[in-house]
Parts: C-alpha cells; structure tokens; sequence
C-alpha cells in the first residue's frame, strides 16, 4: 500500500446561520447561531470536513494548532490529538464546573475544538481507505440508518422584538408548513402537538423530547400529556436542563410514568449537594430513567455520575468526547446495561452527516439520537446533506464522511458571521424584550419571573 497522503493545509472558517426564537431554561435564541468549519487538504487531493461550536475562542484554539497539524498524515490522527492535548491549558474563566447549571458561558469549556479536527482527519483517512467513517470507530459499522428523535421547543414571538434591532428569519412565504411553523410562536400544549405533528409529516419521527425549563412545570406536564394523547406510542421525553428543585422535580414527575418515557437532567444541585447526589435522589424517588448531557461530560464526571448510580443513559455528544471518545463510550454503557446517546446544539449538517456516522458505529440499542438539524434544514453547507426518513437519519454510503461542501454556501454563511456584533451566545440578550431586566437564573424557568 501507498503511504498515507499528508496534509498540506488547514482553514478554519467560522459561519454563522438563521435561528428561530427557541426558549430554553438560558433564554430565547438569538436570530443567528455560530460554528467554526475545520477544511482539512491532502497531497493527494481530498478533502476533510469538521464542524464545532461557534465563537472567537473556539475559532482561536483551532488557529493556533494548525502547525500540529499540516504536514503530518491523517493515519497519525491519535498522534496528532495526543500532541493537541500536551499543549493544551485550561482558558481563562474555565473553572472546571462545566455546565452543571447550564451556563451557556462555560459551554465553550465544555466543547472541546480538536474534535472537529478528528472529525476532518478521519472524513480523510476514510477517503484514502475506501470505507466510510463508521467502519473506522470502535467495533465498525452497525447500522445504515440512525434513529432520531423529534426535538420539540418552545418559541417566542419575533415580532415582540423592535424591527431593526434582532432580524429574525422570515419563513411566513415558505410553502413548506413545517419552515413556515418553526418561526412561528409556540407556547402552549396545542401548539407543542402541531409542532409535532408538522415534524412528524415531514421527517417520519416516531419519538420526541421537549425542551423544558421554560415554563412553569405544571404547564409543560400538560403539554407532555397533549402529546401522548396525540402520538400514544411515542417515546415522550422532556428535558429543563436542572430548572426543577429535586422536591418539584419528583411532585411534578412522580404520576406521569404512562406519559414520559425517561427525564432528561431534571434537578441540578442544591442544598449543598451535587447534581449527582439529587440526580439519584429524583431517581430513588420516582423510580424514572435519568439521561443527562450537564453531569457527565468527560470521564472523571462520568466515574462519579456511575458510582453514584445517578444516570441510566449518557448523551456522549462527539464535540464534548471526540468521535472516537463517544463510540467508546457506546461500549462500555452497553458492557454496563446503560444506555447510549447523542444531544446537540443548533448545528449545520455537516455535524448531520457526523452524527449519522457516529450513531452507525455505537454499539447495543442507542436511545434517539437529538439533532438540533430540523430547525436549520435548509440552510446547507453541504452538496448531499444527510436525509431523515422515517425517523431514521440514513448514514451516508461514501467513503469517510461521504459528503461534500459547497464553498459557495460556506463562504455566504461566513459573510454572514462577520456581520455579527458578537459571535458567542447570549441568550439573555433577546429576552430581555421579552422581560425587561431579564437574568437568568438556573432554578427559574425562563419565562418565570
């Protein structure tokens, strides 16, 4: 065999696109959300394709390692992040909390950049062997198709905000009733089950979770109910983020086992104790499955979180443990009896195909994998973007991640980001025309006040 080609260059481009007023427990999304794009070139003409979170800092981190990286073959692509990783020092305000109270601030700690250079290496080691990037990752493929959940938010009146101030994304004229929907207001149980509805018209999905954390509990229970009314064999699922006190959390979930299938993050800490201690406490009490992506995001969290029995299925997103950390983590929850899954961020799809080659690799019964995809579905980056039909995201067939970029895309989605005041999140921002004076507390939910 030939020797593996090397790469001759590296671009980071961070893109920005449109968002919907989605609420959650940290406030109301801003019009436009940010990624940065690792582009990876070899000597033999490929190239390899990441995509991370967004902002300055995460767009520095990947800057500065660039050396690390060109010149070297994609086949030294652990070498290559162990090299990353020597480097490596905590930034400045990273105190090692990560988002146990859902600080949108410290997600940047949280995400870890190098892994959309994993991402970028292997989309070329895949090309240069022929196989997709599945068969590279733990025990190989598993699956052609990925099953994905229908993920339900809450959305605020844009038109709330003064023209001229935050443009959100008209979709009024789109003839397609789900984009034109999503950037509609959806605030009460009936409209929750449209949202439904329309998602499940559109991309087949079987199961759904709703973001809570937004309204008061008893509100979203009812809005829980609607739903299994509406879908009664759907998997229903709920997730404020640690906006419930473990007290609420167990007096609001205790009745509904006919309803939800499992809680996602429930409680955070309280009384002295961590989110742990009260996760497993919720689960003493109500006898619930418990999945998190706040309490467990890389392995010392995740040793505590087991010992304490305080988690039944584990959202490994591959930009919080690397591509290879996740599927690793599909063995060993499997080994255990647990479960493995996947939460997300507003992405692109670029981070869809990443997803489906993930999820193809995870061994056992994965539960629904998230993808934030359906609110940005139109907006590709991508020549072949990754369908979902029947519920089920279909893993690209070719070689590595088995995609290609339209630069074209990539470049108007960087014209846009630099037209951005600011590109780290702030979803306090656009609550505050929603509430004047808004502050985010992690134990009120956001329209709580």
């Amino acid at each position: 065999m030939s020797a593996t080609p090397v790469i001759t260059e590296m671009k980071v481009i961070p893109v920005a696109g449109y968002d919907s007023m989605l609420m959650t427990l940290s406030g109301a999304h801003a019009p436009c959300f940010t990624r940065n794009l690792v582009i990876l070139k070899d000597s033999a003409g490929h190239t390899g394709i990441g995509e991370i979170h967004g902002g300055d800092y995460t767009c520095q981190c990947l800057n500065a390692v660039r050396p690390l990286v060109e010149g070297r073959s994609a086949a030294e692509y652990r070498h290559i992040l162990q090299d990353i990783h020597r480097i490596s020092r905590p930034g400045a305000g990273d105190d090692g909390g990560g988002i146990q109270t859902l600080d949108i601030s410290k997600l940047k700690f949280v995400v870890k950049s190098e892994w959309a250079i994993e991402c970028a290496l292997l989309d070329l080691l895949g090309q240069f062997l022929g196989v997709p990037m599945g068969e590279l990752l733990g025990e190989g493929r598993q699956r052609d198709e990925v099953e994905v959940l229908g993920y339900l938010f809450y959305v605020s009146d844009k038109g709330k905000v003064p023209a001229g101030e935050m443009e959100y994304l008209d979709e009024s004229d789109s003839a397609d009733p789900w984009f034109r929907l999503r950037r509609q207001e959806i605030l009460t149980p009936g409209r929750v089950v449209e949202e439904a509805q329309a998602l499940s018209e559109k991309y087949g999905f079987r199961n759904f979770k709703l973001k809570g954390g937004v309204l008061r509990g008893e509100e979203e229970m009812e809005a829980l109910r609607a739903l299994k009314r509406a879908f009664p064999d759907a998997r229903i699922n709920i997730d404020p983020n640690g906006a419930w006190s473990l007290a609420e959390a167990i007096e609001l979930c205790k009745d509904m086992h006919d309803v939800i299938t499992y809680v996602e993050d429930p409680c955070g800490p309280e009384a002295g104790y961590s989110s742990r201690e009260i996760m497993r406490e919720f689960k003493n009490a109500t006898q619930f499955q418990v999945a998190t992506n706040m309490i467990a995001t890389d392995w010392r969290q995740f040793y505590h979180t087991v010992s304490l029995n305080a988690c039944d299925i584990i959202l490994a997103d591959p930009h919080f443990w690397g591509f290879d950390g996740a599927v690793r983590m599909s063995q060993l929850l499997d080994s255990w009896g647990l479960t493995w899954g996947i939460h997300s961020n507003n992405h692109f799809d670029i981070t869809l195909a990443a997803f489906a080659q993930v999820g193809s690799a995870a061994v056992g019964e994965p539960a629904p994998l998230d993808t934030h995809w359906i609110w940005q579905d139109g907006q590709n980056l991508l020549e072949d973007a990754p369908q979902i039909v029947n519920g089920k995201l279909q893993v690209p067939q070719g070689p590595g991640l088995g995609v290609h970029l339209n630069m074209d895309r990539v470049m108007a989605a960087n014209a846009l980001y630099n037209k951005l005041p600011t590109h780290d999140r702030d979803d306090a921002k656009a609550m505050q025309y929603l509430i004047p004076g808004w502050v985010y507390d992690h134990k009120k939910p956001c329209l709580v006040r």
